[in-house]
């Protein structure tokens, strides 16, 4: 596996060095985010572990760009441990995150569950009888509901919605494929963020909050809570 490691603490990055090369994975380790972003543009990873606070460029930003033209793995690293601090590098787009101090084998165990996760994406696209992006259908409708699967944006009534984090679109995907349905947290965590990912039901939360503001008309609150049991789309 090709890897890119974008950390500014030496000590941090002769860490992992011994446990990757356990892995026989091919290392390359840079210390500041514009050589990071000169890396992510100029060669072909197979992940990408990016530091929050790197000098020159952040590592949130590196992770954003890395959305906008691909799907490579990412995992941020950061000692900022607050909730919203990880909930905007997930929604950002990152497939985890990962807390300083932490155990190197922690991270290679993060990082081969969002491998697997990434390994079961094309089988789900092809065994599943659901809809998924890249169908000869690309728009999903339901009422006055239309999405579209390639260009990810949302159309309610008239009302174009372009900016749903990666996250946020997957949610109201998986709602509006299932209409009449109440997901539960575990569901949502499960169906969006993958069967091992480490994070806990509050993420559900705060994304359904934000979910719902931005796709509610003041008439009318389209994603709703099923007091005790999780959520569903308002019919």
């Amino acid at each position: 596996m090709n890897l890119l490691v974008a950390e500014d603490d030496i000590s941090v990055c002769e860490m992992l060095r011994l446990f990757f090369q356990k892995e026989a994975y091919h290392v390359t380790f840079v210390h500041d985010g514009l050589e990071a972003e000169r890396q992510i543009r100029e060669n072909k990873w197979d992940f990408v572990i990016l530091d929050w606070m790197l000098p020159g460029k952040d590592g949130l930003s590196l992770c954003r760009d890395i959305r906008r033209r691909e799907q490579t793995p990412v995992i941020l690293l950061t000692a900022r441990d607050h909730e919203a601090d990880r909930i905007l590098g997930l929604e950002l787009g990152a497939d985890d995150y990962v807390t300083k101090p932490f155990s190197p084998m922690e991270l290679i165990a993060r990082m081969k569950a969002v491998l697997r996760r990434y390994k079961a994406a094309p089988a789900a696209q092809t065994t599943s009888g659901e809809e998924q992006p890249g169908d000869k259908d690309e728009l999903l409708q339901h009422n006055q509901i239309t999405i579209n699967l390639a260009t990810r944006i949302v159309t309610i009534d008239t009302y174009e919605i372009t900016n749903l984090t990666p996250k946020e679109f997957d949610l109201f995907r998986l709602f509006v494929r299932h209409p009449k349905k109440v997901f539960t947290r575990e569901q949502l965590l499960e169906s969006v963020w993958g069967f091992d990912y480490f994070g806990d039901e509050r993420t559900v939360d705060v994304h359904i909050k934000r979910l719902r503001n931005k796709v509610s008309r003041p008439d009318r609150q389209l994603i709703v809570t099923v007091w005790g049991v999780g959520y569903k789309l308002e019919e």
